[in-house]
């Protein structure tokens, strides 16, 4: 369980577009087997530490003819920011994908004081 012990918390969300690899033919769509696309997002403004992060896809274009299989998850997550990881596998073709996400985390306050 992550304590915030901090009244200054900061909440941020997203929702970018991971990859569309229907239009240019991109592996995602064309490829077999272990594939994987990552983006790193950065926060508008540094956490006092790591953040909270969920994600979830909120928008999947797959190919009906094919099993659908996919990851989703996070990796990486500073105070600055953190890798989205979307993964398929086997004969599943993905057009694209689009990942919601949101931060939770304590927020630096001008009143902090930093003495080492």
């Amino acid at each position: 369980m992550k304590k915030l012990r901090n009244y200054m918390i900061g909440i941020e969300q997203g929702d970018p577009v991971l990859f569309s690899d229907f239009e240019d033919g991109g592996e995602m769509w064309t490829g077999r087997g272990q594939r994987e696309r990552r983006r790193r997002i950065s926060f508008q403004e540094p956490f006092r530490s790591p953040p909270s992060v969920q994600a979830s896809i909120s928008l999947w274009d797959m190919d009906a003819t094919t099993v659908i299989r996919a990851d989703i998850s996070t990796e990486t997550v500073t105070p600055d920011g953190f890798d989205l990881v979307f993964r398929t596998w086997g004969d599943t073709r993905v057009a694209r994908v689009r990942v919601s996400w949101t931060a939770i985390g304590e927020m630096a306050d001008a009143e902090d004081w930093e003495l080492y």
